[in-house]
């Protein structure tokens, strides 16, 4: 089969890119622009994984890169706002573009990565941004599939990622106490996806992802530490110091150590879904546990955050390659 794959060369997008190409399908992932990401170029780099830039704004450009596609799999959004890329943008525009250029392409089937509590007038743009995308997938005449996954994690994440670098570089952590979270494998996710693209299963259907661990946010973040052989103290932090935090970490850093949606979703916990009616089947039900030796296989290696994880120097360093 030919698929494609918006957010290719991202974290869920890239897994499902490699692990459909492994298997013998044809995988053409859509970027706005070069990515020079590592993870990136390890996905392009990819035996059957092949490149089309088009941005979700570009309906005649996703058109023509779906033309010939038996499926698409949405999997580009975004986890905070800058310029132009914003929730409705990205998230509602850009999947109302992506459902009209697979009816126009004559796709069959596409399926959408949301997230486990989104849901209508509830205060976050981020959560209601992420619904108004299901409505209108589920509203189009494809054979759709709506995932709604909560905090997924594995190599090239930003969960793993941005905490072993946390916790490499500070010896505190903020704590926002007693939250629960059901850490999914990137593995997991990956093969219900596949099920639903290749396989045709969940058709029509709108189902929640959760893993099959259960533990406090605080508890995943001691599992690291001891992962990576570090002593760190968890400091209870109120909740509107934690959102603070984050903003300042939005206008700061290239990637946010934290961005206010995450805290959003950690506040109100990432267990239970909310208007997900229909549940996995047996044989699709995530396996892998959130332990030792799953965090391991998706830990990066231990570097601190620098200077060049600020956007202001990032864009120094990135004026400087450019001139030379």
């Amino acid at each position: 089969m030919k698929v494609a794959i918006t957010g290719g060369t991202g974290f869920v997008g890239g897994h499902l890119a490699v692990a459909l190409a492994q298997q013998g399908h044809q995988v053409v992932v859509i970027a706005r622009g070069v990515d020079r990401r590592p993870w990136a170029t390890e996905v392009l780099s990819t035996k059957g994984v092949s490149i089309d830039f088009a941005g979700l704004s570009d309906g005649d450009a996703l058109r023509r890169t779906f033309d010939g596609c038996d499926a698409v799999a949405h999997c580009a959004g975004i986890n905070r706002e800058i310029g132009s890329q914003t929730y409705v943008a990205v998230h509602v525009r850009g999947t109302r573009n992506v459902v009209q250029a697979a009816e126009q392409a004559g796709v069959a089937r596409l399926a959408l990565l949301s997230f486990l509590r989104a849901r209508p007038n509830c205060g976050s743009a981020y959560h209601e941004s992420k619904w108004a995308a299901e409505e209108i997938v589920r509203s189009s005449t494809l054979e759709w599939t709506v995932l709604k996954p909560g905090m997924i994690f594995g190599r090239g994440d930003h969960l793993l990622d941005h905490l072993t670098r946390a916790l490499c570089t500070f010896p505190v952590f903020t704590s926002m106490g007693c939250r629960r979270v059901r850490p999914l494998a990137v593995g997991d996710a990956v093969n219900i996806l596949r099920a639903a693209l290749i396989e045709g299963r969940l058709a029509r259907r709108t189902t929640p992802i959760t893993g099959p661990t259960e533990l406090e946010f605080d508890d995943a973040v001691r599992l690291l530490a001891t992962v990576l052989g570090k002593r760190t103290l968890l400091l209870r932090a109120p909740i509107a110091l934690t959102y603070a935090v984050a903003r300042a970490a939005e206008l700061m850093m290239t990637v946010p150590l934290i961005a206010v949606a995450q805290v959003r979703m950690l506040e109100e916990e990432v267990v239970e879904p909310v208007l997900a009616p229909d549940p996995l089947p047996a044989d699709l039900l995530p396996v892998t546990a959130f332990n030792d030796e799953s965090v391991r296989a998706g830990m990066p290696d231990c570097s601190p955050f620098g200077l060049t994880d600020l956007r202001a120097f990032a864009k120094r360093a990135d004026a400087r390659e450019t001139r030379a």
